[in-house]
């Protein structure tokens, strides 16, 4: 698993990043910083729920290498 901290301040940045996600074949999620909420990273609906004016932590549950250097290149400008 690979996680790091993101900023979804902005409504096209929670649109980009559902759209990068939704091309991953592994589960993602979005936490609180406080570590208290959970949701679906995947979900538009979930990552709206949540304080967006906080930083949240993505998790990406894969040891893919590949796949975490992919996902690190293609949110580079959200974090």
């Amino acid at each position: 698993m690979w996680e790091c901290e993101i900023e979804l301040n902005d409504i096209n940045r929670v649109y980009k990043l559902a759209e990068i996600l939704g091309e991953c074949d592994y589960d993602t999620d979005l936490m609180s910083t406080n570590r208290h909420y959970v949701i679906d990273a995947k979900s538009i609906m979930g990552i709206l729920s949540l304080d967006l004016s906080k930083k949240l932590i993505l998790l990406a549950h894969t040891d893919d290498s590949e796949k975490i250097y992919k996902l690190k290149e293609d949110i580079k400008n959200l974090c």
